[in-house]
């Protein structure tokens, strides 16, 4: 299988929420979660610590590049988040995911 979770971290819920609809129109994820998070990080020299919110999209290898594309075109960061995780999953899920993308 060559089913992906693309983790992204946005700066709002509302970012987060207007990245996941734009790649599920395009067809380009099947599923967005998002979840409240905490991050602590270098940024300009110094340590940040903010609350975001993580994106996580479910979809297939051949669409990481596509995603990544329009997240970048896209999100507020300057320097967004954008990380293929591989994973597996049953088999009824992932015929599912199949057909939901382009």
């Amino acid at each position: 299988m060559d089913f992906i979770f693309i983790y992204m971290t946005n700066p709002s819920k509302k970012e987060a929420r207007k990245i996941a609809k734009h790649l599920l129109k395009k067809k380009l994820i099947a599923c967005g979660n998002i979840f409240p998070i905490n991050s602590l990080y270098w940024w300009e020299g110094e340590i940040t610590d903010e609350n975001e919110y993580v994106l996580i999209a479910k979809t297939m290898e051949a669409n990481f590049e596509k995603v990544k594309r329009e997240v970048e075109k896209i999100h507020s960061y300057t320097c967004p988040c954008v990380i293929r995780i591989p994973v597996s999953s049953n088999k009824k899920y992932f015929d599912w995911l199949r057909s939901e993308v382009k």
